[in-house]
């Protein structure tokens, strides 16, 4: 949950996932849609679906080598360092964000962070410096070193343990290094939902399986999926972000129809309660959506 993510935003997620399904087993027997309703809000939601494939794997035991935690779906080179390391006390570095940043300023290595070649070499390094003993400490102390002391702005280095061996702190290189491109900028599309209720019902089309984004998510349909449903009014509008494009997004409210009175009836729609919506994996604009006209 916490790959590209921020804590505060897990936490919630985080707590009611693990009382839901408590047990690998527990999420492993969940049927699909009720794992991604749980997880609905989050985002990147390919991770919700590899969790669970993992934790089927996982019923004839734990893998207990990198090279087997690191072939569960899902699970990346920094996964696997962190568990095998933590979990198995194996000689792996851990190497995530704010690794990355303390082992580009302690080596002053001044090439791009966002480059493969530069991560290889950062990865070379942190593995060198890695304390073969307390593998997981090391990996644990050097995640948190980065969140506390070696910030990406102004770095604490008076306090930092490891100041004395920092080339970067030495050279006066602390505030420029890693060295960071700059990100390319959001692509801004318009986008329009239609909130269309008949008595205590909502009308919501799901996305095909096939989709390349969000499949099997249920979302507000758009104004060309019910193009016979006459529009009342504007409820409102909201930007939201998806990786590297911006939406603004229009929301607008149809009059109450019948779906026998929609020629042709459109594919994947269906009408839901309520209290229905909490059981399925709702996309994150229409929450948005929903909150903005309950508000």
């Amino acid at each position: 949950m916490l790959q590209q993510t921020r804590v505060e935003a897990v936490l919630p997620y985080y707590e009611r996932f693990l009382t839901r399904f408590p047990t690998a087993a527990s999420l492993a027997a969940a049927p699909e849609s009720e794992v991604l309703a749980l997880w609905s809000g989050l985002g990147y939601y390919g991770r919700a679906r590899n969790l669970q494939k993992a934790a089927r794997l996982l019923s004839s035991g734990f893998p207990a080598s990198y090279d087997q935690i690191r072939a569960l779906p899902g699970v990346g080179p920094y996964t696997a360092a962190a568990v095998a390391s933590i979990g198995f006390h194996l000689r792996h570095a851990a190497v995530d964000g704010n690794v990355l940043r303390v082992v580009a300023r302690v080596t002053a290595d001044a090439g791009d962070i966002g480059s493969m070649e530069t991560r290889r070499r950062i990865e070379t390094a942190a593995e060198k410096l890695l304390d073969p003993a307390h593998p997981g400490h090391f990996n644990q102390a050097m995640m948190e070193l980065g969140a506390t002391l070696c910030t990406p702005r102004k770095p604490r280095c008076l306090l930092c343990p490891v100041a004395q061996d920092c080339l970067a702190c030495q050279q006066g290189l602390q505030d420029e290094l890693p060295v960071k491109r700059s990100k390319p900028k959001p692509t801004a599309l318009d986008h329009a939902v239609v909130i269309v209720r008949r008595q205590s019902r909502l009308l919501l089309r799901q996305r095909p399986a096939d989709s390349s984004r969000m499949p099997g998510f249920w979302e507000l349909p758009a104004p060309e999926d019910i193009p016979n449903v006459p529009i009342l009014r504007d409820a409102g509008e909201f930007q939201h972000t998806i990786v590297n494009t911006r939406y603004h997004v229009r929301v607008q409210v149809a009059a109450p129809v019948k779906l026998a009175h929609l020629t042709p009836i459109p594919a994947g729609v269906k009408w839901f309660l309520q209290d229905d919506l909490v059981q399925i994996p709702l996309t994150t604009v229409t929450r948005k959506a929903l909150t903005l006209l309950s508000s």
